[in-house]
């Protein structure tokens, strides 16, 4: 069993209070060996859940209109509290996961990194979308009114944790921080797999929300069944948006309560993805054995247990083809299974892999080594042709973990022709060379209407936190093909515009009153006035 050096106390955090749940007990399992770790976590019973979800609505007002310097130093501080025990978050959630120390190092990294790049976007102010048109009276045939429009917060925000990110898509993942980025109080609902891991984030949180002198409210990390208080947590009416990170099953049940709701509410669902690779000829003129082993490599690394993980590949039929699957199945041969998540995934893993391997037309290509611990399956590469995946819907399910099939397409019409019947992913690639640009030139407005993301010769696993990422895609993929759950694009998630009118000066919100005194980047009479920068600001 791990030991930290701080005593986890097993309870949730409800508006800065360790509350005892009421609704019985649960404990996490070391994957690799199968021992339970203490202590156990009580769970939460739905009258307890609603006083959190009452100061989160309590807090909403006054943390939706901080200052951008108060907030963005809260962010910070949550980002330093978080390193300040570094060592325990990577033992405890080593211990809860099976990932290794060097993947939770980097892990921890973006996710603190995360938490400071939206303390610079609330510095910079640009995601409060400021715009304002000064009066014209003397305009014909109609005077036009003064109109000022900002983005406010939508209010609290429920957030459920992932299985296979303890840190990046957990605690204080991405969800979190662009909710607090936008100044949404946060009802976190911790995953019970890593229950741990959870309370120690979630003292980080809670204990910048102190220092900062903040509405305790701001944040409370919950634990419960999974499926009845986070079905409870959506339907609260004080809960206005809703960030998930699972199944497709898990999400379209939030989406149905959500929707069923007497004032339904947003749900920003990452769900399933297969990430199809498409290799264009010219690309097999190439490096071969390179090729196939970035391909295994990133289908086994975290035990596939990435969203993004290469599930599916199209390869042209033939000689190239063959060859490239000859030395898929040496790189494969090199490869042995790595611990799973949780016996739970890992028994869903083999089910998944049982039933792709049933389907008439599917045939193995290469299985690696089974792993030394339990719960490491060996990762396997099936085969099948284009009519068959076009005729069978089970060849696009999702296998969650390092499992992938490989499609053989006879021409470029044909390989068209099953990009089309797709679903919504989060990414597609392409390996081309030059050669290949025309074939390129047709599949990207095709996997535009499909995906979130593009590459080109290089492998989807690996998201990077910045300006520019779009982690997200049409359904199933996620929820809303609009959004994105990675990178500062994010915040807007949370937000939504509202207008003033003709009001009084001293009535106006700060962003929108005339002298700007928060120094935000503003649109003034349909001209862009960037922000006044200041020391700590985006350059």
């Amino acid at each position: 069993m791990t030991t930290t050096t701080t005593t986890l106390t097993g309870h949730s955090i409800l508006a800065g209070r360790e509350v005892p749940g009421a609704g019985g007990t649960t404990r996490a399992v070391d994957p690799a060996t199968g021992e339970h770790l203490g202590p156990a976590y009580t769970l939460l019973d739905e009258a307890q859940l609603a006083e959190a979800t009452a100061a989160a609505e309590e807090a909403s007002a006054s943390f939706g209109d901080l200052d951008p310097q108060a907030h963005a130093g809260f962010l910070e501080r949550i980002a330093a509290n978080i390193e300040a025990v570094a060592g325990e978050l990577v033992e405890r959630a080593g211990a809860e996961t099976g990932l290794p120390a060097a993947r939770l190092n980097g892990e921890l990294a973006r996710t603190t990194g995360q938490l400071r790049l939206f303390a610079s976007v609330v510095r910079q102010g640009d995601h409060r979308g400021v715009r304002v048109e000064h009066a014209l009276p003397d305009r014909t045939p109609l005077p036009r009114p003064d109109l000022r429009q900002r983005k406010v917060p939508l209010g609290p925000v429920a957030v459920f944790g992932a299985s296979n990110f303890p840190f990046a898509f957990s605690t204080a993942g991405g969800d979190t921080a662009s909710a607090l980025a936008a100044g949404c109080p946060v009802v976190f609902k911790a995953h019970n797999a890593h229950p741990g891991t959870g309370e120690l984030v979630g003292r980080a949180v809670t204990d910048a929300v102190a220092a900062c002198g903040l509405h305790p409210g701001v944040f409370s990390l919950v634990y419960g069944p999974g499926a009845s208080i986070g079905q409870a947590l959506v339907r609260d009416p004080r809960i206005t948006a809703v960030g998930f990170t699972g199944s497709r099953a898990g999400g379209t049940a939030l989406m149905a309560t959500a929707a069923a709701r007497p004032v339904p509410i947003p749900v920003y669902a990452e769900m399933s993805s297969i990430n199809p690779v498409v290799v264009l000829e010219g690309a097999l003129r190439g490096d071969v054995e390179a090729l196939a082993r970035g391909y295994v490599a990133s289908l086994t690394g975290s035990s596939g247990q990435l969203c993004t993980a290469p599930g599916l590949l199209f390869v042209p039929a033939g000689e190239t083809g063959e060859a490239f699957l000859a030395a898929v199945e040496r790189a494969l041969a090199d490869a042995a299974g790595q611990t799973m998540l949780t016996p739970g995934i890992a028994g869903s893993w083999r089910e998944g892999v049982d039933a792709l391997g049933a389907q008439e037309g599917v045939g193995v290509v290469a299985r690696g080594a089974e792993g030394s611990t339990q719960h490491a399956p060996a990762p396997v590469v099936f085969e099948s042709d284009v009519p068959t995946f076009r005729a069978n819907p089970v060849l696009q399910e999702e296998i969650f973990g390092a499992a992938s099939l490989v499609i053989r397409y006879r021409s470029p019409e044909e390989l068209l022709g099953a990009v089309r019947r797709m679903e919504g992913q989060l990414t597609a690639t392409l390996h081309l060379a030059e050669e290949d640009h025309p074939i390129a030139a047709a599949l990207l407005p095709v996997l535009e209407r499909k995906v979130g993301r593009i590459l080109a010769n290089g492998w989807p696993t690996g998201v990077d936190v910045g300006e520019a990422m779009v982690h997200g895609g049409p359904f199933p993929a996620t929820s809303d093909a609009r959004t994105t759950s990675v990178g500062t694009l994010a915040i807007e998630r949370f937000l939504r515009p509202v207008a003033y009118q003709n009001l009084p000066g001293d009535l106006l919100p700060p962003p929108v009153q005339e002298a700007n005194p928060w120094h935000l980047t503003r649109r003034v009479d349909g001209r862009l006035q960037p922000a006044e920068h200041t020391e700590g600001d985006r350059a």
